[in-house]
């Protein structure tokens, strides 16, 4: 394409994503699901980067998602910084640009959102190019989407949008209502507002003195006060806290008069389902299927299969959406696909955990589902990673029988240390301090039963752990 541009890529990890349950929740969301492909838009968007500048990307991400995050980064990255609080998107790149400018002030930022997809790699990279005319003096630069059809999913830029170059922005409009896009498009005056943002590190640290001296001083002094273990940085979470959760677009580039680059790239933000079956290839009647699903008579439908052990069949279905995940079957008629939010509110009500837990829940060492629950037992399957080790950890309430399905396992329980193969198996009794190694090369599967008369994931005392989760409770 061309040389590797000499700028630092910043990815924010935030958002749940819920307009994309039952696949999208709060404990694995969008940004991290393989939503359109056979990796995650957040490994998406470190590849694209990555194929466009020559520094590692930095990662923004919350506490709760910093082992998904380094999973998915692998050695593709230079550092994750770790919010310890939601503070939405100004303070999120405040830390970043603190980060940046303590290490070169004259850095070149180009902060993107991680739930996006880009089919135009190469107008995307020739947009970057015509950004980076407008940083030498200052200005911050946003690119703006040319609207394809009144969407009420995004919120707008108002400007010239028939600039073929940088234009300066207007004012920033928040998600309208359908009259009311179809009003701006009409006008012609509207770009929609991708999230993506070029700046100078020195320079945007100056329009936050000037327009959000709070969000500055609360993640300046989060900063100095920082901690780092391996690729980790660990602001201060106190004085995070005191940071306004306040947007980007609001705080720092309306107020500083920025401008934007208009921009044709296949862009969507997959903001619900029926924008992630616009962004898919169909068949002739316009369905998609995945994941085994089975589509018979159907037209402009989406059928999205992720659970194994299930088959999703359509019959006769017209703008549909489909999905299902094991636990739960979203359907759904492609009109109604931006209320999927409401559906969660509903089941957080109802108190369901479907409505914000994966059945599938991730560790830093593997992952573990459930299989069968009921009065004082639990049955999971477990997989640990080559190399993955579980806390040294005990339980109060409940004991655990472990039996070995694939792979080699190292158990120690007390003082004693076995290595267990394939169909052998181990009884952990209640109170027993414990813990499950993978020595070998390959994935160990298991399946722990276990009994007793409380069966949560906060049921352990933890004594030793390489994962640094001393004060969490996830096992």
């Amino acid at each position: 394409m061309f040389e590797k541009l000499d700028i630092q890529p910043v990815i924010l990890c935030g958002g749940t994503g819920t307009r994309l349950w039952p696949l999208s929740r709060k404990s694995y969301p969008k940004q991290f699901c393989e939503l359109t492909g056979d990796t995650s838009l957040f490994r998406q968007t470190i590849d694209r980067v990555s194929r466009i500048c020559a520094k590692k990307p930095i990662a923004i991400a919350n506490e709760d998602y910093r082992f998904i995050v380094a999973e998915q980064m692998g050695d593709a990255g230079a550092a994750t910084i770790l919010e310890p609080h939601a503070r939405n998107t100004a303070p999120a790149i405040c830390l970043a640009a603190l980060h940046v400018a303590a290490q070169n002030p004259d850095a070149v930022m180009l902060v993107l959102p991680s739930d996006h997809t880009i089919r135009d790699e190469r107008a995307f990279a020739s947009a970057v190019v015509k950004a980076g005319a407008d940083i030498g003096s200052g200005r911050i630069v946003t690119f703006g989407i040319r609207p394809t059809h009144p969407a009420t999913g995004y919120g707008y830029i108002s400007c010239d949008a028939s600039a073929e170059d940088s234009t300066l922005i207007r004012r920033f409009v928040e998600k309208p209502d359908l009259e009311t896009a179809k009003r701006m498009l009409e006008d012609g005056g509207y770009l929609w507002n991708s999230g993506m943002f070029l700046m100078g590190a020195g320079a945007v640290l100056d329009a936050y003195r000037v327009h959000a001296p709070m969000v500055l001083e609360a993640c300046r002094q989060a900063m100095e006060s920082a901690r780092e273990d391996a690729d980790y940085v660990r602001p201060a979470s106190e004085a995070f806290a005191k940071a306004p959760s306040i947007s980007f677009d609001y705080a720092v580039m309306e107020a500083e008069g920025g401008a934007v680059v208009p921009v044709d790239m296949g862009w969507s933000d997959l903001g619900a389902w029926d924008a992630v079956w616009a962004d898919r290839e169909t068949d002739e009647a316009g369905v998609v299927a995945e994941g085994g699903a089975v589509a018979l008579n159907c037209r402009d439908t989406l059928l999205k299969n992720t659970s194994e052990g299930m088959r999703l069949v359509g019959l006769g279905l017209h703008d549909i959406v489909a999905v299902s995940t094991g636990d739960a079957v979203l359907v759904a008629h492609k009109s109604h696909a931006d209320k999927v939010g409401e559906v969660v509110k509903e089941l957080e009500v109802r108190e369901a955990l479907e409505a914000n837990e994966t059945p599938r829940c991730h560790r830093p060492w593997g992952w573990y589902e459930s299989l069968s629950r009921g009065d004082r037992f639990q049955v999971k399957r477990i997989a640990v990673k080559p190399g993955g080790r579980l806390s040294l950890q005990s339980h109060v309430h409940r004991s655990e029988h472990w039996v070995v399905v694939a792979g080699t396992a190292r158990v120690t329980i007390g003082d004693d240390v076995k290595l267990l193969s394939e169909n052998e198996s181990v009884y952990v009794p209640l109170g027993e301090i414990h813990r499950l190694e993978n020595p070998g090369k390959f994935e160990l599967h298991l399946i722990e039963v276990q009994s007793g008369t409380y069966l949560g994931e906060d049921d352990i005392v933890r004594y030793e752990d390489i994962y640094d989760r001393v004060e969490s409770h996830a096992a």
